[in-house]
């Protein structure tokens, strides 16, 4: 089949595929996996067998090469980012694309027994797009492309003879047309009309010079990756730049979100890598990043505390020439955080186990969805009895716990990582200490559901932008460099003044301190100057909360006798987080793993590291919500339920 029918087809699938709302969920994924030596199924929820797209593989601890497996040239073959090599041939790395994912063989380079990361691209408008071609020899050779937008970059690869691969980027400084980089090597920006005809490509086109990089006079076989620059409000990928300032205060970058991948390189000067951190690694706030380079065999390396993500872009906080240099020019790609699908089924976004410890190191636990926010807590205090509450945006190693005011601490130790569905339980067996019994909690962002921001305080009234997409309607903050209660500020309180998570305090009214007198709305919220929420320089983390209809459910119930309270679920509640404000109260935590039943319902104190008691019964099923029972004190409740 000739190339334009090919691509007159896979647009056309393209555009079926895109006639709702494509998200970035649909269409990117970083996958982290551990290899088998056996054949294996990638289950990432992309449909690469229908759309196409491109896998790329690197291993994350050994100095194997990057597989860049695309579904234009076949599966079976490969290209390698790190050198000049032409397309490969081995039925044992990739076998099959897939409708969900992609199928492995026993390839060592991609399943290896040991870390390995991939990254899937999947093809869709205003995206990426996979173009393969002849060359000609002649200057001036437009490709035709399906992206339906102007590329922000382009990576070109001879795939029948040995070259460098040829990178075109918007971002490059002076005249990007006339200059290219190499991904396989560390050189700076290198000017030259034959790499792209110094020509600017278009929303339909791209033009090649007569370089034998990227049209050769031979008829050699080439292929490009094409990926979009969207700046609107439905963006998911952008391809800019920044200069350098070489301090640790280093430029901010305004993306319009909060990315879960960056790639960065120094454009400007030779040396420099081409760095890639994305935030199942750890692309995390004030941590420091493990980072893979395209352009070398090596395993992850840190790079210290380089990024800042938030809402809306990232932070530089590098000092040195691979992401800083004073002056430098330098390139980036950011692919937005999954966000922006309104979610219906809250086993999409929640979910709670229970296990009894074996006493194992360095081992995954499974759970349904990938864990932004985890808490846990031994069941009966046979070791480790604080809760512990971990997220991506911090780094899965960081801990806070919800019964003291003690400031995070890192603890890699306890949990190594939060994967695509596991998260892994690191050294210690604080988490699965022998035969002792543990429940764990997990949240994912989703719009209108749960967001986590990460800020700095300035001692000063401010706002912080936040990408819930709606108005929160309960928010935990906790000043992680500082031993501070945790201020929760909730609706049923009009913002006027908190109540503690780590504290059965009743709700002690007004207090400017907190929320400056002032309503969150659906892009940002006030804090004021207490020390808890907004200390000068201080580090913060923030827990948004919102009602979604049949998912979550915020709200407060003045509870006498027996109530049914209705969260507008159909099959009951999940979890419930219960607290009395009108006197003092703890923080109730049930749930239907446990145990929400007719009878004695077990429940923790999400403000105390006591075991769970088992011999009450406040709580009964109610198929819209849960009932509050005669035995539970009357009064004011606050609640959060997930069905």
């Amino acid at each position: 089949m000739s190339f334009l029918s090919k691509k007159l087809m896979a647009t056309a699938s393209t555009a079926t595929a895109s006639s709702g709302s494509v998200t970035v969920d649909q269409v990117f994924s970083t996958y982290l996996y551990t290899g088998t030596g056996s054949s294996r199924n990638i289950v990432n929820g992309l449909d690469m067998s229908g759309e196409g797209g491109l896998v790329w593989i690197k291993n994350r601890a050994i100095a194997f090469n990057h597989n860049l497996f695309d579904t234009e040239t076949g599966a079976g073959k490969f290209l390698v980012s790190n050198n000049t090599s032409a397309t490969s041939t081995d039925a044992q790395q990739l076998q099959s694309f897939n409708n969900n994912g992609f199928t492995l063989g026993d390839g060592t380079e991609v399943n290896h027994n040991s870390a390995i990361v991939s990254w899937t691209f999947r093809v869709a408008p205003k995206f990426f797009d996979v173009v393969t071609y002849t060359s000609t020899g002649t200057a001036g050779l437009a490709i035709d492309h399906s992206l339906g937008s102007v590329p922000g970059s382009i990576f070109v690869k001879c795939t029948s003879h040995a070259d460098n691969w040829y990178i075109y980027h918007r971002g490059i400084s002076g005249d990007p047309e006339d200059q290219a980089l190499f991904l396989d090597t560390t050189a700076a920006a290198a000017d030259n009309t034959s790499y792209f005809n110094d020509t600017a490509p278009t929303a339909t086109q791209f033009t090649l010079g007569d370089n034998a990089g990227t049209n050769a006079g031979f008829g050699r076989t080439y292929v490009a990756y094409l990926f979009a620059h969207e700046t609107g409000d439905d963006s998911m990928i952008q391809c800019g730049s920044y200069t350098g300032n070489g301090s640790t205060t280093g430029p901010v970058v305004d993306l319009g979100f909060e990315p879960q991948f960056l790639m960065i390189k120094n454009s400007t000067d030779a040396g420099t890598d081409w760095i890639v951190f994305d935030s199942m690694r750890d692309l995390a706030v004030g941590q420091a990043l493990d980072g893979l380079r395209w352009n070398t065999a090596g395993g992850e390396s840190e790079f210290g505390a380089g990024i800042d993500l938030n809402a809306s872009g990232f932070q530089v906080r590098a000092d040195y020439s691979q992401l800083n240099k004073n002056n430098s020019n330098y390139i980036f790609m950011a692919i937005r955080r999954p966000n922006m699908a309104t979610i219906t089924d809250a086993t999409e976004v929640f979910d709670v186990n229970i296990y009894t410890g074996d006493g194992q190191n360095n081992i995954n636990k499974s759970v349904s969805t990938s864990p932004d926010l985890l808490i846990l807590k031994s069941r009966d205090n046979n070791y480790g009895s604080n809760w512990g509450v971990h997220d991506r945006l911090r780094g899965a190693a960081q801990e806070l716990r919800t019964n003291t005011n003690n400031p995070e601490y890192n603890s890699s130790d306890k949990i190594k990582e939060l994967g695509n569905n596991y998260f892994r339980i690191g050294s210690t067996n604080e988490w699965n200490y022998n035969n002792s019994d543990f429940v764990n909690y997990v949240w994912k962002r989703a719009k209108g559901y749960f967001d986590c921001v990460a800020f700095l305080g300035t001692g000063a009234n401010r706002t912080v932008a936040h990408n819930l997409g709606v108005v929160p309607e309960m928010i935990w903050i906790k000043h992680r460099s500082g031993a501070d209660n945790w201020i929760v500020g909730h609706k049923a309180f009009n913002w006027l003044g908190p109540i503690y998570l780590n504290e059965a305090y009743q709700y002690v009214g007004d207090n400017i301190a907190w929320w400056n007198n002032t309503a969150p709305t659906s892009t940002e919220f006030t804090i004021g100057t207490g020390a808890a929420s907004n200390t000068n320089t201080g580090t913060y983390i923030a827990y948004l909360f919102a009602t979604l209809a049949g998912v979550s459910k915020v709200s407060s119930v003045t509870h006498s006798g027996t109530t049914n309270v209705d969260a507008g679920f159909t099959n009951g509640s999940r979890f419930v987080l219960l607290k009395r404000t009108d006197a003092t109260g703890d923080w109730l935590t049930y749930d239907s793993t446990r145990g929400i039943v007719s009878g004695d319902d077990p429940y923790l104190l999400l403000n105390s590291n006591a075991a769970q008691v088992t011999n009450t019964d406040y709580i009964d099923p109610y198929s819209a919500g849960f009932t509050l029972t005669s035995s539970l004190t009357a009064g004011t409740y606050i609640y959060y339920a997930i069905a």
